[in-house]
């Protein structure tokens, strides 16, 4: 990952896409009432996935600085590519033609198609890709430019390829569709063999998905409305016993030749793919049969989500085989002027800002023909725990629109934001912005806030606000420092002054970065934010109008210290000797705190006993275990963890918890030779102290290196 060089100024500065960091002033510390905010670090706490952090074909450059972590090549022509020809046919987006990609070498094909330098771009980048794989059983014939509907074969049509008239529509004059061409004017029949062998060239030159090779494949695109997109190859829609039959069959072939790759499906289209088949949406488009659909009885009377998980569960239940690892549904937010939209309208910009909440909020109507409460990210998780466990979640294509216009990166920072909180498992954004545009900032605030690669963290905290269409508010701890990051979307359009309530964090002070309205090309490094201890630990800050801010404040400040009891380094027992230090501003609750001292236990799997001999907490309110590693590491194949019951308390500001004496012994009383152990220091009564035992807050290494 390529870094932005950072000069680091007295007051504040500013990331500009391309440039070093430039001074910039705070706002003022004044603004009207607004919602409160509220953080507890050590509430809801849950890992937030980095593929929620995906685009659909992100330049390398913008891929690289991001670290994008998912990078997906999809949309309606991959459904039919050929990798022998490296074409595809742009089906209802472009004529029904087929277009050979570019490509300097085309007799070398396979070898350097458009998915191989696709995939070679993810592998420089670190990025892991998404490949869209066909089910819908026809791609090109060759790379020969013929199109579904020739005007000289199929007579006139309201248009055609001003390049190329003689490619039309597939819709005469009087509006009627062209029925009864030839899939074979463009097309071969493929199956799952096509599929294997294009598999088994991406593993020969990539490796498996386990190895560095190709990790996802969707099961095609949107194939339920293949009858719209690629009605010149299938113009009945599919039921949903075609949609499980080639999902089985394309899913089987995939994890014959890489078990270890990953799937998605079914990749509705949008929000009517949840009730209804291909068949449902062709059939009931034209007859209004919505009440009474024709699919509906072959699937006993469920709607299509549930009745498809359930096959594919089956599926897994009757082979051992699981032939969908995601629950993937696209979703674009239906109300006019939203989804690609622009930011030049306040009310539909006021609209996008609200219809956000069509992702997770039980009491907002979707105002737009959905008409009723979507909830989408927590409907898709129940969806999948109900009827087939174990299967993730994904949208692969979504886009809240104006990613050009500051409207668009609020939105764009709200979903991401979302999507961390509610525990989806993959996103994509589809039309990603380029790297000047505000929707690009929206991502850095989460993947390069800095230019130096900082992140918002990766394991989710409780955050909420009294009025979330004002201000919105996401936190998440990051695993690597135990920083606390704390992102505020201030959608109101106004300077809002709100109280902040930060629980279980640091104390600060916190780094602060902005983008706001008031200058499109930067984000802002304002002052450190000071952070109050005392019952109600937080601080009060003015958000800028149009505004996404983050505050990061460094993890809970403690060490450990060290004495070696045991005067024989070879003898029968360990006697380590352990403190906690608070050097933090804030008083930290003990029993969110671990120490881990790392040795080899010498002997395998033979049992250890810990006991307690003397601590000033009270052994009574310490608890101890000896993990085993998985694998052993240079200086340990195991740790002692020690951890604090609520009756230890608080460990006050500049505090130590006085000593901890333990002893540990083999069941069987056997040797251990502690000279080579990771934690180990020679033997003496006095603390000191150290970095090889580590310590630990929420699960979180805040001091010391492990082995």
């Amino acid at each position: 990952m390529r870094h932005r060089p950072v000069r680091t100024l007295a007051l504040a500065s500013l990331l500009t896409a391309g440039a070093t960091l430039v001074a910039a002033t705070p706002a003022p510390a004044r603004g009207a009432a607004a919602p409160a905010l509220a953080v507890d670090v050590t509430a809801d706490r849950h890992p937030i996935s980095p593929h929620i952090y995906g685009m659909n074909f992100a330049d390398e450059a913008l891929a690289d600085e991001l670290d994008l972590p998912v990078r997906r090549w999809g949309g309606n022509a991959t459904t039919r590519y050929h990798y022998r020809y490296d074409t595809t046919n742009r089906a209802s987006d472009w004529f029904f033609e087929n277009i050979a990609e570019a490509n300097d070498a085309p007799e070398a094909l396979p070898d350097g198609s458009t998915t191989d330098r696709f995939v070679e771009q993810d592998r420089r980048t670190g990025t892991d890709t998404i490949l869209t794989v066909p089910l819908i059983g026809w791609a090109p014939k060759a790379r020969d430019g013929s199109c579904g509907f020739s005007v000289a074969k199929y007579g006139p049509q309201q248009r055609t390829d001003q390049w190329r008239p003689d490619c039309g529509n597939g819709v005469r004059p009087d509006g009627s569709p062209v029925t009864g061409n030839d899939p074979h004017d463009t097309s071969v029949e493929i199956g799952p063999e096509y599929v294997r062998e294009w598999l088994g060239h991406l593993t020969a030159k990539y490796g498996r998905a386990d190895s560095g090779g190709v990790r996802f494949y969707n099961l095609d695109n949107e194939p339920d409305i293949w009858h719209h997109t690629h009605r010149d190859v299938h113009p009945e829609g599919a039921s949903g016993a075609e949609l499980r039959d080639r999902g089985y069959a394309i899913g089987a072939a995939i994890k014959a030749v890489d078990p270890a790759a990953q799937t998605l499906g079914p990749v509705g289209w949008g929000w009517t793919s949840w009730d209804h088949s291909g068949l449902d949406q062709e059939t009931c488009g034209r007859t209004g049969c919505w009440a009474n659909p024709p699919d509906r009885p072959a699937r006993d009377g469920l709607p299509f989500a549930t009745w498809y998980l359930q096959q594919m569960k089956k599926y897994q239940d009757e082979h051992g085989v699981r032939v969908l690892d995601y629950f993937d549904m696209h979703f674009y937010p239906q109300a006019s002027g939203v989804a690609f939209g622009n930011g030049s309208d306040p009310a539909t910009n006021a609209l996008r800002l609200r219809s956000t909440r069509a992702l997770w909020d039980p009491s907002y109507v979707d105002e737009s023909w959905i008409n009723t409460a979507t909830r989408l990210v927590p409907r898709m998780r129940e969806t999948v725990a109900a009827i087939y466990p174990g299967t993730k979640t994904a949208i692969t294509e979504y886009n809240w629109g104006a990613l050009d216009h500051i409207n668009g990166a609020l939105a764009q920072a709200d979903v991401l934001g979302i999507f961390g909180r509610e525990g989806l498992d993959l996103a994509s954004l589809w039309g990603p912005p380029s790297a000047d545009q505000p929707g690009a900032y929206a991502f850095r605030m989460y993947r390069n806030y800095d230019g130096a690669g900082g992140r918002f963290g990766d394991i989710g905290v409780r955050a909420t606000s009294t009025d979330s269409d004002q201000l919105a508010v996401y936190a998440a701890q990051r695993g690597s420092d135990g920083a606390v990051t704390v992102m505020v979307v201030n959608k109101s359009g106004a300077e809002q002054t709100a109280p902040v309530t930060l629980r279980g964090a640091g104390g600060g002070p916190a780094r602060v970065y902005r983008y706001a309205a008031t200058r499109l090309d930067a984000i802002e490094r304002l002052a450190d934010q000071p952070i109050a201890s005392g019952a109600d630990p937080g601080f009060t800050h003015t958000f800028a109008p149009d505004s996404v801010t983050l505050f990061v404040v460094p993890g809970v400040a403690l060490g450990a210290r060290h004495a070696n009891l045991d005067w024989a380094a070879t003898d029968n027992q360990l006697k380590p000797a352990l403190q906690v230090v608070n050097r933090d501003t804030a008083p930290v609750a003990l029993s969110r705190v671990t120490l881990r001292y790392w040795f080899t236990r010498d002997g395998g799997d033979r049992p250890i006993s810990v006991s307690c001999d003397w601590a000033r907490v009270g052994c009574a309110n310490l608890t101890r275990r000896v993990v085993a590693l998985p694998t052993p590491r240079p200086g340990a194949d195991g740790y002692l963890e020690v951890g604090f019951t609520s009756g230890a308390g608080e460990l006050a500001p500049a505090a130590a918890t006085g000593p901890i004496q333990l002893r540990l012994h083999k069941a069987d009383w056997g040797r251990f030779t502690e000279t080579d152990d990771h934690s180990w220091r020679p033997a003496g009564v006095s603390y000191a102290d150290t970095d090889t035992v580590t310590v630990h807050v929420d699960g979180v290494r805040v001091a010391g290196t492990g082995p």
